[in-house]
């Protein structure tokens, strides 16, 4: 029986398993070509800027208000320029692989609206954007997200409309739901994240477990194996790929289970959270949002790497030999600056492996995932220590289908709406709008139409 793809999804004990595309399987693919996708990669508390924008590594100012703490600030150019994206700053050193394929965007501004919480607001309201005391109803100037409205358009036959990831493994609810979330339905409904890797594995490929944690490779490997003696050598090789992956995000959640359940036999000062390998787990939720785009489960998705202000701390594999609250030091620049230029770099590294690995999936027309991805990497905040709403770290990865021009540092004139960029982003996935949010026109120096 020549395989399909229907036959290949079924699998066994109810378990449906989502594949890649392969050529052997074209005859089923969708008439349409290739989907075009989004995500957003969220990192809290900002960025030392000397380290992540050009030019302001020599120009280092005192701050009154928060005592002697060092920022540089406001030393990026006032009007609007295109240039090449050459020689990266060191937190922007991970990308240099990958710089034709990115764009650097500076000079985003958001306006802040007083009366709630600056963190909370730069977090919540990233996505939407909404302009100030535009939300009747709420003290937040917080909207449907971008996100959502782009997955009504795009996301109508996936399974998945949206999928929501967070990297936060604590359990102290310290702060509300506005500090930990970036991705809203509406104004006061949340869409809420997922953040124990356990569970979006189960949600995404469905299984309904006879065994508890029964691995669900082994609910379709019969029907598979029987499968992929009808599959081409390159086919044969992906599908190979793919199922690695799969055992090897299994393999990773089994040991992060184990040394979670460890470290809680161990008495700490801090939670045992602060103790698992950071880059590890960050890097698992990663593959799990990568899969689920690749096999088109969904086509929007939110990756929050942490959250607003928490002090809980995080150990940061390898950078430091105690755990350490990212929130504290950012307050602590003067003293801390080295320290946080790690983390910023830290970050970074994340960011680009999962650059990687979208940019090693090849589509069915021959072009990458991430080429038909819109991956965004931001923050609320273009200063965690002076919690500044201007100048905000942004880099959009990948050309959504050949949409976007790639290689090039837009920086945008002085008081330009992040929502402008937004706006750019819906109209590419194919929304038919003419505003957003306060947005008050498109970047055109990112459009290659």
């Amino acid at each position: 029986m020549r395989p399909t793809r229907r036959n290949f999804l079924r699998g066994l004990g109810g378990a449906a398993l989502a594949l890649p595309w392969m050529e052997s399987l074209s005859l089923e693919a969708p008439a349409k070509g290739v989907a075009q996708r989004m995500a957003h990669f969220y990192v809290p508390i900002g960025v030392v800027r000397r380290g992540f924008f050009p030019g302001e590594a020599d120009h280092v100012i005192p701050k009154g208000n928060l005592g002697n703490v060092m920022a540089s600030l406001g030393r990026q150019n006032p009007k609007f320029e295109v240039k090449p994206l050459d020689a990266l700053t060191p937190t922007l050193e991970p990308l240099n692989d990958l710089k034709h394929k990115v764009n650097l965007v500076t000079g985003m501004d958001r306006t802040f609206q007083n009366g709630t919480d600056v963190h909370a607001q730069c977090a919540c309201c990233y996505l939407s954007s909404a302009e100030p005391y535009s939300i009747a109803q709420s003290a937040w100037p917080l909207d449907r997200t971008l996100d959502h409205l782009v997955a009504d358009h795009v996301s109508s036959r996936t399974p998945f409309q949206t999928l929501e990831f967070s990297c936060n493994t604590h359990k102290d609810n310290k702060e509300s739901i506005h500090f930990d979330n970036i991705s809203w339905y509406g104004t006061g409904h949340l869409a809420p994240s997922i953040r124990d890797p356990r569970k979006m594995y189960r949600r995404l490929f469905s299984t309904q477990e006879n065994k508890r944690y029964q691995d669900v490779t082994d609910l379709v490997l019969e029907d598979a194996r029987s499968m992929k003696r009808g599959l081409g050598y390159s086919d044969s090789q992906k599908f190979s790929e793919y199922f690695d992956s799969i055992r090897t995000i299994e393999t990773q959640m089994v040991r992060l289970e184990s040394m979670r359940s460890e470290l809680a036999k161990v008495r700490f000062d801090e939670p045992p959270e602060a103790y698992l390998p950071r880059g590890e787990f960050i890097r698992l939720m990663g593959d799990l949002m990568v899969v689920a785009l690749q096999t088109g489960l969904t086509n929007v998705t939110t990756f929050m790497v942490g959250p607003e202000r928490w002090d809980t701390p995080y150990k940061f594999d390898g950078l430091f030999d105690n755990p350490r609250s990212h929130h504290g030091m950012s307050h602590n620049q003067t003293k801390m600056i080295d320290d946080l230029l790690k983390v910023d770099h830290f970050h970074m590294e994340q960011y680009v492996y999962l650059l990687e690995k979208m940019d090693s999936i090849q589509e069915s027309d021959g072009t990458t995932l991430l080429d038909n991805t819109l991956f965004t990497y931001g923050s609320g905040l273009g200063d965690g220590s002076t919690h500044q709403y201007n100048d905000l770290p942004i880099i959009v990865a990948g050309s959504g289908g050949g949409k976007f021009k790639t290689g090039q540092h837009i920086n945008m004139a002085e008081g330009t709406p992040l929502a402008n960029l937004w706006l750019t982003q819906a109209k590419a996935m194919g929304l038919k709008i003419d505003r957003f949010a306060d947005s008050v026109g498109e970047i055109g120096a990112v459009k290659a139409y």
